[in-house]
């Protein structure tokens, strides 16, 4: 049977990767034995955020319950999507300032006649 890795250890590999971690360096660095699982975990969580990690009981959709969230897992995510979210705005501030370069023709001297 596959070993059952934490909502906590699945935050923290997509957290990783967002931070430019390639999948190799977090399944050694977290210990993870099968390297495709970073890349389902980061699917899952584009797909459904948080909330995909859940654990889901074996009756399907009728199963348990989803737990609440802890405080200090509540706070972690919401670090976590914060500091996305800055790299998501930084890039898009960057994008405009580039094109703004781009196609231009400028001299530096002023034409005579």
């Amino acid at each position: 049977m596959g070993k059952h890795y934490t909502k906590e250890i699945k935050l923290e590999a997509v957290r990783l990767f967002e931070a430019g971690k390639t999948h190799g360096e977090i399944t050694e660095g977290l210990g993870i034995r099968d390297g495709q699982r970073t890349k389902k975990w980061i699917r899952v969580y584009r797909e459904k955020g948080a909330e995909g990690f859940e654990k889901v009981g074996r009756k399907g959709k009728g199963g348990r319950r989803p737990q609440k969230e802890k405080p200090q897992a509540y706070i972690a995510r919401l670090e976590m999507e914060v500091a996305l979210l800055k790299k998501f705005h930084t890039e898009l501030r960057e994008v405009p300032l580039a094109q703004r370069n781009i196609g231009r023709f400028t001299t530096t001297e002023q034409t005579t006649r």
